[in-house]
């Protein structure tokens, strides 16, 4: 069966974006179905920084990450690397079970994000712009 997230990028073919698919070097090596279906691909540790420069992203989807991760890594710090390469208005779909997305609902929260739950696995987020609302800054 073609993997979900797979299927997600290659829907987007036809739009206006750039899809690459990050392949976990701790799950099983599927870089070769991106290569074959004409996507763009890496291999990446989400437990350590994912170097983006020059890019940043609109659109960050994961398919059950962060129950491997959370083995290895903290969730919070796997969760401010996106924060952290994703652009102000971007939008994050993390598609998991629900332990996971509980505990991923407030550390987004944290980081100002609007998040919506749907069908009760599916976690939506919109990244918010913020500043200190009394203009002091410590």
């Amino acid at each position: 069966m073609f993997p979900f997230f797979f299927r997600f990028a290659a829907a987007l073919i036809d739009k206006p974006l750039w899809v690459m698919s990050v392949v976990p070097i701790n799950l099983p090596d599927t870089l070769r179905v991106v290569f074959d279906r004409g996507l763009i691909g890496i291999y990446h540790d989400w437990c350590k920084a994912f170097n983006t420069y020059p890019q940043t992203y609109d659109l960050l989807h994961t398919n059950y990450l962060f129950g491997n991760l959370t083995k290895r890594c903290d969730i919070e710090d796997v969760v401010v690397e996106m924060d952290r390469i994703m652009r102000l208005g971007g939008w994050f779909l993390v598609l998991d079970i629900m332990e996971t997305v509980t505990k991923l609902t407030p550390i987004l929260c944290l980081l100002h994000w609007e998040t919506t739950l749907y069908e009760g696995q599916y976690l939506v987020g919109k990244k918010g712009f913020w500043s200190p609302t009394d203009g002091k800054h410590g």
